[in-house]
Parts: C-alpha cells; sequence; structure tokens
C-alpha cells in the first residue's frame, strides 16, 4: 500500500513543480513579507505582476491593537506613474481584471482627478464602471478632457449596442406583433388563451365547453405606434451603472417604430433627454450623477406624459430611496396602475447584482402589485417584452 508519511492525507504529494507553483500562487496572493510563510521569491513577469498588484492592494490601513504597519505600495497621485501603472496592468492580466484594478485603483487611492487628463483616458479599459466616474466627474472636465472622455463612452456605449440590441428589438417586436388583436383570425392565428378568458361567460356546464362568440388572434404589429414607453432613471450617484445601460437600452427601443419612447431622468430635478435618445453618448452627458433623489416628483412628469394609460409602459429605474413624499409616490403609481398603465419597478438595470434599495419602499410597491427586483441588462427585453403583452414579469427567484 502506498502511504505519505507525514502528510496524514493518504494521497501522493505533489512532484516539485507542482509544490512550487503553489508556492508560488500563495506569494502571490498573499504579498510577500515575512508574515506569508511561504518563503518564495518572485523573478522576473512574476516580480513585475506582484509590483502592479501591490501598488493598489498593498497600503491597507493600519487596524487596531497593535496590527502590523501598512505595506507599502500606491501609485502616488503621479500621472507619469500611473500611465506606467495602466499599461503593465494590460500587460499582465486579461481585460476582465484589468477593469476592476482600474475601479478599485479609483476607490482606493483617489485617482479620480487624473481621469481628468486626456493622457489618463487614452490609456485605460473602458468599461460601465469608468463611464459612471467620467459621467459623475463631467461638470469639473475642462475642455481639453471632454473630446478623449467622450471618445472613451462611446466605445462602452457601441459595445453595449452590438450586445443588446439585436435580441431587444427581436424581443420586442415579437411582443408587439403578439399583442396586436385581430377581430376574424384565421385560424392559425388565434390566441385561445385570451380567446377563451374574454368568452368564459359563455360556458356551456352541460357540455363543459366554451362556445366563443368572438375569436381574438394574433395580428402583425403595424408601423403605426402601438406602444408608448417611458424610462424614469434615478441618476443618483448608487445608480452608475444602471443609468448607462437604460440611455443604451432607451436608444434601442427609440429605434423601434411601434414604440413612442420618451426617456427621463431625476435626482431632486427632473430633465426630459428624449430629443437624444438618437445618441446615448449625448443622453449620458445629459445626466448629472450625484445628486439626492425626489421619486414623486420625476413620477409625476411621468404621468403628465400619459395620453394612452392602456397602451403605457412605465418604468422606473431607482433603489427607492425617497427623498420627496413617500406617500405621493405610491399614490401615483396606484393612480397609474389603476389608469391601466403597466409599471415596471426596477432596482437596478446593471450586472452588479443585489442592489442596496429601500425595502420597505419596495414591499409597498408590491403590496400595490408591482414587484420590485433587480434586473440584469440580458434580462431586461424579456421584462419589456412582458410588459408590452400584458402578462406576469420574469421576476428573478433572489429578485426583491
Amino acid at each position: 500500500m502506498d502511504t505519505d508519511e507525514g502528510t496524514g492525507t493518504g494521497e501522493r504529494p505533489g512532484t516539485g513543480a507542482d509544490v512550487d507553483e503553489r508556492l508560488r500562487r500563495w506569494r502571490m496572493v498573499l504579498g510577500g513579507g515575512p508574515a506569508d510563510g511561504t518563503g518564495r521569491r518572485l523573478t522576473g513577469r512574476d516580480a513585475a505582476m506582484d509590483q502592479s498588484l501591490e501598488a493598489v492592494y498593498g497600503a491597507a490601513p493600519r487596524g487596531d491593537g497593535g496590527a502590523p504597519p501598512p505595506r507599502s505600495g500606491g501609485l502616488g497621485g503621479s500621472a507619469p506613474q500611473v500611465a506606467r501603472w495602466l499599461g503593465d496592468i494590460r500587460r499582465y492580466f486579461p481585460g476582465s481584471v484589468v477593469q476592476v484594478m482600474q475601479r478599485d485603483a479609483v476607490d482606493r487611492l483617489g485617482l479620480s482627478a487624473l481621469l481628468l487628463e486626456p493622457e489618463m483616458l487614452e490609456a485605460v479599459e473602458p468599461d460601465v464602471h469608468l463611464v459612471g466616474t467620467l459621467l459623475s466627474l463631467n461638470k469639473a472636465m475642462p475642455a481639453t478632457t471632454k473630446e478623449t472622455a467622450r471618445a472613451v463612452v462611446r466605445r462602452v456605449v457601441e459595445d453595449l449596442e452590438r450586445r443588446l440590441a439585436t435580441r431587444t428589438r427581436a424581443a420586442l417586436t415579437g411582443a408587439l406583433d403578439r399583442s396586436a388583436r385581430m377581430d376574424r383570425p384565421r385560424h392559425r392565428d388565434i390566441d385561445w388563451d385570451r380567446t377563451i378568458r374574454a368568452n368564459l361567460r359563455h360556458y356551456l356546464p352541460e357540455h363543459g365547453t366554451v362556445v366563443p362568440e368572438r375569436l381574438i388572434g394574433h395580428g402583425r404589429a403595424s408601423k403605426a405606434v402601438r406602444k408608448d414607453v417611458v424610462l424614469c432613471i434615478d441618476q443618483s450617484g448608487s445608480m452608475a451603472a444602471s443609468v448607462v445601460y437604460a440611455s443604451v437600452f432607451g436608444a434601442v427601443l427609440a429605434s423601434l417604430r411601434s414604440l413612442d419612447t420618451r426617456l427621463v431622468v431625476f435626482d431632486t430635478a427632473v430633465a426630459d433627454l428624449t430629443e437624444h435618445l438618437d445618441d446615448p453618448v449625448d443622453v449620458l452627458f445629459g445626466t448629472s450623477l450625484g445628486g439626492g433623489t425626489d421619486i414623486n416628483r420625476a413620477l409625476a412628469y411621468c404621468q403628465s406624459l400619459v395620453s394612452r394609460p392602456a397602451e403605457t409602459v412605465v418604468v422606473l429605474v431607482s433603489d427607492l430611496y425617497e427623498g420627496g413624499i413617500r406617500d405621493e409616490m405610491l399614490k401615483r403609481v396606484a393612480a397609474m396602475k389603476a389608469s391601466g398603465v403597466q409599471f415596471v419597478a426596477l432596482l437596478a438595470l446593471s450586472d452588479e447584482g443585489a442592489p442596496s434599495y429601500d425595502r420597505e419602499h419596495a414591499a409597498a410597491l408590491a403590496a400595490l402589485g408591482v414587484p420590485a427586483f433587480a434586473c440584469t441588462p440580458d434580462l431586461f427585453p424579456e421584462v419589456m417584452a412582458a410588459a408590452v403583452e400584458k402578462r406576469p414579469l420574469p421576476v428573478p427567484e433572489a429578485g426583491g
């Protein structure tokens, strides 16, 4: 019987190369120093990668109770040093990791001001979070930087449009087609679910069947506007990623001739950016991230836009931290629902997972028949299709 002495596991010890690789990985994770226990020195590419990680994650704050001093690290707020670091991490790490490290560098080391320099923007790996940071700095951005910033934002927006537009248009076009009713449909076009529900009063118990006096069918949506969509987007600082995705989706929806799409953004004030929907970059630079929140005021404006309640979908994207009048906000939602508006409440429209949100307000909306849940960009087309067809929304199991 083969037995491994000293391991107590009964497993064969790894080869020397396996052990060395494990020590290398642990050394990269632990960051070096006498306490890491690996005794492993890094050289060449590994040493350079370690220095890149050290610059962001090495300068941890000192703890209480005699914790060891912080490791040395940081980028020193130096533009040349940051530029070299940005180049290094793009050389050593895949794009998804680069984006995380950039985000952490901005958050941990306070490098936002450096993003106002065109040279820095040209060196970064653009993503949704970087766009959110740039939008929050928009008012402080010098004219020499704005064109570079717009180019960075456009790269992200165009990438999102390529990813999301085709699926969104297909889902909404199909939903609009199915929601168009015909009085005298051909047999293959009959919507049996709606037909049965519309004729239940004609049920004959002695025959166990429904005699349909009126057939309802799936018709092809005409080129005329069939649905009105109002996107109401919270532009407070915590909603940055949602604002980016909502602007892209707004532009895609506006490209559908059967939809009349309006885009409204709000903090304590309300701005209608509908006229910019042909270019989501213009929409994004028309926002003002970081203000307070008055959902009630925003919904009052959206309510004023509703002229065909039964053919209108209102989508509120907000974490529901209301700074306005809570009871009035809920009354407006209830009134729109009662008039026939399809009301959708999304706590976030992003890939970031479960957001922080006001649970009391979410529960109050749920009591009105409006479930509030976080929505990923990939799910949003299905949510909108369901709202257009007036069927239950595909609420994720982990939703609010």
